[in-house]
């Protein structure tokens, strides 16, 4: 069997690296089951994508289609014409695609039109928000998808809300997960991390991404004052996406507690996170890792495609009204934030448990 795995964007990239890793290791006991790796280059500088592929010890991928920049539209074709000419020079028996990205939406679409089997890692996950361009594609994914593998029971239920046979879906877990157990041991201490004089448990990490946090600037710089005034003296790192970044130039921002650094890597900005207070966030995957970590969690949003992260873990939805976070940050400083439990079967043997079904796919 030759599976083609498709990887976009830096959330993509954690996600198969233990796929990958499982095949591998079935390749030497003898399984019959090799890949591709397309990488689709939605994500194409050195941060975002290429130092992922060292760290994570991914394989350089037979083929980057180059396809970033541009808006989602422009981005979306490009992928699409450039997987269907992949794919016209080497066929697949099964197109994997993992999250809920752009690449992700295109290549699927993709392989359906070419009549090939879908197979969804992370399917099923829905924020019920029609605003975030990842709902969308979420939607179109799981609408042309064969083999759902799901991370939770909330995944099974919005599966079976649309129709979808449980015959389809595989409950295995949390890719993004057995990434972060295997690499607890290898993470590293961002020079940043000295520099600024951090200490262990006395800072927060925060990072901003999402359009409705950045794109106003007025809002966001509201949200930044909120955040500097209601921390103490406790040092706030925030590793400042280039979109957020470019927001702020040209403004009169002065946060006494606000360390602006540069993107990090995996490895140093989960380092970052295991060793800090708190974190303060919109992205989802970062909600993840924070629940397995027990690292209390604030999320700058007002609905999440992961409420497992909060029925079980450590994160808590604070919504995108600034004010919201003067009662979450008096408690968290007060001690009385949850502890958190671990989701079913976020236990690092998820890659094991997706190739196992793989394996047993009619040939």
């Amino acid at each position: 069997m030759h599976i083609t795995i498709v990887a976009g964007a830096r959330p993509n990239f954690i996600k198969i690296s233990p796929i990958i890793n499982e095949i591998r290791k079935r390749q030497t006991e003898g399984v019959d089951i090799q890949y591709s790796l397309v990488h689709t280059g939605q994500h194409y500088d050195k941060v975002m994508s290429g130092l992922f592929f060292e760290e994570l010890n991914i394989p350089e991928p037979d083929v980057n289609l180059a396809a970033g920049g541009g808006s989602q539209a422009e981005q979306t074709a490009s992928i699409m014409v450039a997987f269907e000419k992949y794919l016209m020079l080497y066929p697949t028996d099964l197109v994997m695609v993992v999250g809920d990205v752009t690449s992700t939406m295109a290549c699927s679409i993709v392989a359906k039109k070419m009549c090939i089997p879908l197979a969804h890692v992370e399917a099923g996950i829905r924020s019920f928000d029609m605003t975030m361009p990842e709902e969308v594609n979420r939607i179109v994914t799981d609408s042309l998808t064969d083999y759902f593998f799901i991370t939770s029971a909330f995944a099974k239920k919005n599966l079976k809300r649309n129709g979808v046979p449980d015959k389809k879906v595989f409950f295995v877990g949390n890719v993004m997960i057995d990434s972060l157990l295997a690499n607890l041991s290898r993470l590293r201490k961002p020079e940043e991390f000295d520099k600024l004089g951090l200490k262990e448990n006395e800072y927060i990490v925060l990072t901003l991404h999402r359009p409705n946090n950045v794109d106003n600037t007025n809002s966001l710089l509201d949200m930044l004052r909120t955040i500097n005034d209601n921390v103490g003296n406790t040092p706030i790192v925030f590793p400042i996406h280039p979109r957020t970044r470019q927001r702020l130039e040209g403004t009169k921002c002065n946060f006494t507690n606000i360390r602006f650094v540069s993107p990090l890597g995996y490895l140093e900005f989960i380092y970052l996170v295991k060793h800090s207070r708190a974190v303060i966030t919109d992205s989802g995957g970062i909600t993840e890792e924070t629940t397995i970590m027990h690292i209390p969690c604030l999320t700058l949003r007002d609905n999440t495609e992961r409420p497992e992260t909060c029925s079980v873990g450590t994160n808590e939805l604070i919504g995108t009204n600034p004010q919201n976070l003067v009662p979450a940050l008096k408690k968290l400083f007060a001690g009385k934030w949850k502890k958190g439990g671990i989701p079913e079967l976020w236990d690092g043997q998820t890659a094991k448990r997706i190739v196992n079904v793989i394996v047993g796919f009619p040939k």
